[in-house]
This record gives C-alpha cells, structure tokens and sequence, in this order.
C-alpha cells in the first residue's frame, strides 16, 4: 500500500459540490486562514472509511500524504496517525510535531481530530513546555495545538494546564483561538469540576473576547450565563 494507491481510493468519494462548499466553509480565499487550501469534496466518514482499509499504511507513505496540497490526504494522514498512536508513540509525536512547525498540520478540523490524541496522549505523564511554546507562536495553528492537546487532560481529570493556557491566551487577536479556549473551558467545568470554570469566569469574564466567554458559560445554567455576559 501506498500514498498514491490512498489517493486513488478516496477519488472514488470526491464531489465538485461538495469541493466548492468546503472551499468557502474553510475560508480558504485571499487573505482568510485556509488560504490556498484544495479540497476535492471527500466527505468525513468517508475519508475515514478509506482509512480503514489502509490502517497499516507506513509511517513514511503518511508523510507524502500530509505533503499533499489536498486538504483531503492530510486529514486522512493524522486519522491514520491516531489510529496507529499507541503502536508507536515516540515516533508519531516526532513525525507529527514536525509537521506541526512545517504547517502541515493546516486547518481546525486537522489540529481538532489530531492534537489531543497524539500531543496530550504523548504529554499526559511529561513535562509540559512545549504546549507554552507553541501557545506564544505567531503560527494561528500551533496556537490551536497547544489547546486542543490539553482535551486529553481534561479527559483524564487535569485542568491546570487548560486553565494556563487560557490565561496565556485571553488576549489572542483569533476567533478560532477564542473558540478552542472556550470550548476547552466548557469541558473543564463539564468533566473536571465546575468550580474550577466559576473561578476562572470570577477572575477573567470582564476580559474575555465575547466568543471565548460564549462558549466557555454555554452549558451553565441561563441565569449564571447572564451574570457573566453582562460583566463584558
């Protein structure tokens, strides 16, 4: 099996359609944060349906996938990194980490179904300094990294270093750094403790780019949502 022989099977799925859609929907014209992306209208499930056939597709035919200019082949190729993660951990931070400083790694949906299993999976028992390295890049991507690798931890009961990270970035100019902060806040009340959030919203509410603070208090009760939008 190889990268080619991948590329042929999910052509089956491609869509001129469906292609033009994604094209507007990842805000990829002049100027926008997919600029240039090319996507040829393969639809999730079933990239992910390729996927399966080719689980076993070495680390370096992976490689090619994410030096694809098809956005398509490098979602494929974190899938496919994940679902290979646990077989060789050490060796698949290193190759995605890489593509992360190579810009290979490109789009939300690209970070959002790779970070925190490969990232906060490799970190969860490690010191954590990258994830405060990437969070000070320029690079809008490796921003969305640090954040989503931090989901892992909080799946696993940790908030401390989500809540860092939100502090660091409370004055990050992105609206999709905004959303990932703020999801990540609603998780850490939902699945770690509530308090924890209530706390950070006493603090840092006031601060918040709306976005972020919207959906950080989205699955708090109306009233207490209210009290915390009024304090903007």
């Amino acid at each position: 099996m190889t990268a080619e022989d991948f590329e042929l099977a999910i052509q089956k799925y491609a869509s001129d359609s469906d292609a033009s859609f994604l094209q507007r929907f990842f805000k990829t014209g002049e100027g926008e944060y997919g600029e240039g992306d090319v996507f040829i209208g393969a639809r999730v499930p079933d990239t992910r349906k390729v996927c399966k056939v080719f689980k076993d597709l070495s680390l370096g035919e992976i490689q090619k996938l994410l030096d694809s200019p098809i956005h398509e082949h490098r979602l494929a190729a974190v899938i496919l990194l994940v679902n290979q993660f646990n077989k060789n951990k050490q060796k698949i931070f290193d190759l995605y980490l890489n593509n992360v400083y190579r810009n290979r790694v490109n789009n939300w949906d690209i970070v959002d179904s790779s970070a925190h299993q490969i990232v906060g999976g490799y970190l969860i028992d490690k010191p954590r300094d990258l994830l405060f390295d990437l969070a000070s890049s320029d690079n809008l991507w490796q921003r969305r990294v640090a954040v989503l690798a931090t989901f892992h931890f909080i799946k696993n009961g940790h908030a401390v270093t989500s809540i860092e990270l939100a502090e660091k970035l409370l004055k990050d100019n992105h609206d999709l750094i905004h959303k990932a902060v703020g999801w990540m806040l609603r998780e850490v009340g939902g699945r770690v403790d509530e308090a924890i959030l209530i706390d950070f919203l006493d603090k840092h509410a006031h601060e918040m780019p709306r976005t972020m603070l919207r959906y950080s208090i989205e699955k708090l009760p109306e009233q207490t949502r209210q009290h915390y939008l009024k304090l903007k």
